[in-house]
């Protein structure tokens, strides 16, 4: 369920930079997104891994939570530089 959750919201996100074009804000905001690209990927390492070894997935699951509770402040401040220029 997660999994599919990540998938939906990196899917709307591509829709929207594709709406608005390479150069709007949120492309900006975003950059190299490292934190979104990384999860899919264990994610993906976690399915295979549920077959074999639970505990596996379990800590995968865990380290993705742990990765996205450091809050990403890129939008906000892409958004407080647009609006002092």
């Amino acid at each position: 369920m997660a999994a599919s959750l990540v998938a939906g919201a990196f899917t709307l996100q591509q829709a929207i930079i594709a709406s608005h074009g390479s150069e709007s804000l949120l492309v900006k905001a975003i950059g190299r997104d490292l934190k979104g690209k990384i999860s899919p990927v264990l994610y993906a390492i976690a399915i295979p891994a549920a077959y074999y070894k639970p505990w596996v997935t379990g800590s995968i699951y865990v380290i993705v939570a742990l990765i996205w509770l450091v809050p990403d402040r890129r939008i906000e401040r892409v958004l407080g530089e647009n609006r002092a220029q």
